[in-house]
């Protein structure tokens, strides 16, 4: 069997391969190709812009592929969403469609739109977003560096944002929110149907996700007194219970935890206040529940 996977390619593409190195499948991608090798010989891979990545799936040009929930709406296309993957550029947070406008325009909320020009790359999203509301506005499609045509071509525009410092640094402000969207994991409704190819993706999806699930959180494993365990354990902020093994010297364990990574630093104070030692932090790649 064959299985033809679509990676994003574009601002999501560094951030996937990364993604999916963590979860067990290495992509080489080569500088003047389309076409990624993977270390899994079943796999035929190609890079496609995340804005037709759904259409292509949909067609079943593609068994499956990772794009934003934004694109599927856009192109209004059939596939099935297998897995929510909450992962961007630069984090592991939601990004955002965003109706902006230059700081001293008169607009204030989507009313204020009435008659007035809008510049963006989701063209159906926004005109949904203002029939929703009742309004009226002329929408155009931008082919890229939609913040620096306003005001001088329109009068507000919807753009993308991870962390909305570019829309700070061109001089326009937020009005509103469209759509807040997270990467996908589709697959062609054919290719779902195959028992072969539905295991290989939803195989897939509990190992992205996986990897997802390890970023935020860390391992430990430390050494302490026995008597001072269950009184630990009200202290633990662990995933589940801790794995405890014995030592060869009985008074003492080996306890090995998952914590999450924002907590680690202060939890390891607190060990030290128990009596523990010989402390190892380490990374995770994936955590699957």
């Amino acid at each position: 069997m064959q299985f033809r996977l679509g990676l994003p390619k574009g601002s999501l593409q560094e951030s996937t391969i990364d993604l999916m190195r963590l979860a067990g499948f290495n992509f080489y991608v080569s500088s003047r190709s389309y076409f990624p090798k993977c270390d899994d010989p079943t796999i035929d891979s190609m890079l496609i812009r995340a804005q037709e990545m759904a259409t292509y799936v949909e067609d079943g040009v593609l068994d499956a592929g990772l794009t934003g929930i934004d694109w599927i709406r856009e192109n209004e296309a059939e596939v099935v969403e297998v897995a929510e993957l909450v992962y961007a550029k630069s984090s592991f947070s939601p990004v955002r469609w965003v109706l902006a406008v230059p700081n001293d325009s008169p607009i204030q909320s989507v009313e204020d739109l009435q008659g007035r020009r809008i510049a963006t790359e989701v063209v159906n999203l926004t005109k949904q977003y203002l029939n929703e509301h009742g309004v009226e506005a002329e929408v155009e499609f931008s082919w890229g560096a939609t913040e620096v045509k306003a005001p001088t071509l329109v009068d507000a525009i919807v753009e993308l944002t991870e962390t909305g410092s570019s829309l700070r640094a061109n001089g326009l402000r937020i009005v509103d929110t469209l759509l807040e969207s997270t990467t996908r994991l589709i697959a062609n409704k054919e290719s779902y149907q195959d028992p072969e190819k539905r295991k290989k993706i939803d195989n897939m999806a509990m190992l992205l996700q996986g990897a997802i699930n390890a970023k935020e959180k860390v391992g430990l494993k430390f050494n302490i007194r026995r008597d001072a365990v269950e009184d630990l354990r009200n202290t633990l902020p662990a995933m589940k219970q801790p794995t405890i093994s014995p030592l060869t010297n009985d008074d003492w364990v080996a306890l090995e935890v998952v914590i999450n990574e924002d907590v680690v630093r202060e939890f390891i104070l607190t060990l030290k206040e128990y009596g523990a030692s010989d402390i190892i932090e380490y990374p995770l790649n994936k955590v699957i529940y």
